[in-house]
């Protein structure tokens, strides 16, 4: 076989399918990297089994692992198990009326014929807790045996609920001899590139390098850099090649994909955690790789008033000036105060106490506590209110503190906010703990009939 005819054959392979879906495995027995998974008498061995030779109906599933992992091609393959439909929705996309009319067809079939659904849910950390809810009945009663896929721990972005209801899969990342042998097989493979082209070991290791546990991505790059070997008319794929293909392995950040959310996670968790060296990486990988600054912003405003808070309450100041700036002058010099913003926000003191304490009262309002206001801190407009006088005006008290009630009778002693002893809440700590001293020793009016 001539080279050109190697080529051709390489070239021809290509333009069906990317070399990724063409390599994508068929069975679970192909699925590289996730043997625990995937060894018989799993919930997915049991989600392709024929329906006959089960005797259950099999469990619905949470598949969590890394981007690249095999999550989708699982799913793949699970579409093409006999005796199933197979109904596949990307939480991206998909509202809650898609939801409803994929659970609205599965019931249809499952009257008609008996035909079960299997409903695959790409990226579910993604859909709203309403959205995840909608699951729930199909779920429950088994309209519809679910599959969903999310690179989030599900005990944090599936509401408990729906993971109660299913078991969680964890797919284990990609080890770096699993990912090389993904390339070996795909260079032979007459799915692949079919004996076309070799690659020597230093291309090998920079594609194993570069891929990141990413079998997706390995897969990728390994098809540009054949790309970039065919172009100089040679038959190995050389490190140059895969220099030429895949420009930096900053490329891995993906703006509408996986990388997206792993990254700001990262970046956020540096902040939250101290450590300045690292939130800057994290925000150098994102200036880089052209995320939207507004969106690195707002999660900085977020990170002030979350992480922060009244600790230091200058870093909500700092992180609304620093979006207000990049607004105003744009990229790329509105790295510098957003730079400036991570600087101020990692070295600042911690606390949460700010969203504790709101979450705390919002759990008391929704949970039905509280009651009528107190009369004396009603409006006063209107017909005159039992007690509505007593009201004293702190400001015509020395320390400007007034010893009466506000919460309703429901909730007095109630504490919400509890300030620590870091950074400026240490002074808040002290003057509130005189401040409610003042106010446990208000008198409580008499309740109204």
């Amino acid at each position: 076989m001539s080279s050109d005819d190697l080529f051709s054959a390489a070239a021809d392979a290509r333009v069906r399918l990317p070399l990724a879906a063409r390599m994508r495995p068929r069975t679970l027995d192909e699925v590289a990297g996730q043997s625990r998974a995937t060894a018989v008498g799993s919930p997915l061995r049991r989600l392709v089994e024929p329906i006959a030779e089960q005797g259950v109906t099999p469990a619905s599933v949470v598949l969590w692992g890394p981007p690249g992992c095999g999550k989708t091609t699982i799913a793949s393959i699970v579409a093409d198990a006999p005796g199933r439909r197979f109904i596949e929705l990307s939480a991206v996309s998909a509202g809650i009326k898609d939801v409803r009319a994929a659970i609205d067809s599965a019931r249809h079939y499952l009257g008609a014929d008996g035909s079960e659904t299997v409903l695959f849910v790409d990226e579910v950390h993604r859909f709203s807790k309403t959205q995840q809810d909608a699951l729930l009945p199909a779920v429950e009663n088994r309209w519809v045996t679910l599959i969903a896929a999310t690179t989030e721990n599900p005990a944090f972005s599936v509401v408990t609920p729906l993971l109660s209801r299913s078991l969680v899969v964890t797919l284990e990342p990609l080890t770096d001899d699993v990912v090389s042998q993904v390339l070996q097989d795909a260079l032979v493979d007459e799915r692949g590139l079919r004996n076309a082209l070799t690659v020597d070991d230093e291309a090998l290791s920079q594609l194993v390098r570069l891929a990141s546990g990413d079998a997706r991505r390995a897969l990728t790059a390994l098809e540009a850099s054949a790309g970039a070997a065919q172009d100089r008319g040679s038959a190995v794929i050389e490190h140059a090649d895969v220099e030429r293909a895949v420009d930096r392995a900053l490329a891995h950040y993906d703006r509408a994909g996986d990388q997206h959310y792993d990254v700001i996670s990262a970046f956020i968790k540096s902040i939250r955690g101290s450590d300045v060296d690292a939130a800057l990486h994290y925000l150098a990988r994102m200036v880089d790789a052209g995320e939207d600054p507004r969106f690195i912003a707002r999660r900085l405003v977020i990170s002030a008033a979350e992480d922060i808070g009244m600790a230091e309450p200058q870093a909500l100041v700092i992180a609304v000036a620093a979006a207000e700036a990049v607004a105003f002058i744009g990229m790329p010099e509105g790295r510098i105060p957003l730079s400036e913003a991570v600087i101020a926000l990692a070295t600042a003191p911690k606390s949460n106490a700010a969203i504790v304490a709101i979450d705390r009262a919002l759990a008391d309002v929704q949970a039905g506590k509280g009651g009528p206001v107190p009369p004396h801190l009603r409006d006063n407009h209107g017909p005159a209110i039992p007690g509505a006088a007593d009201y004293i005006y702190p400001h015509n008290l020395p320390e400007r503190i007034a010893a009466q009630q506000y919460l309703p009778d429901a909730l007095l002693a109630t504490r919400y906010y509890e300030p620590g002893a870091i950074g400026a809440e240490g002074a808040i700590a002290e003057r509130l703990a005189r401040i409610r001293q003042i106010l446990d020793s208000a008198p409580r009016p008499p309740k109204q009939p």
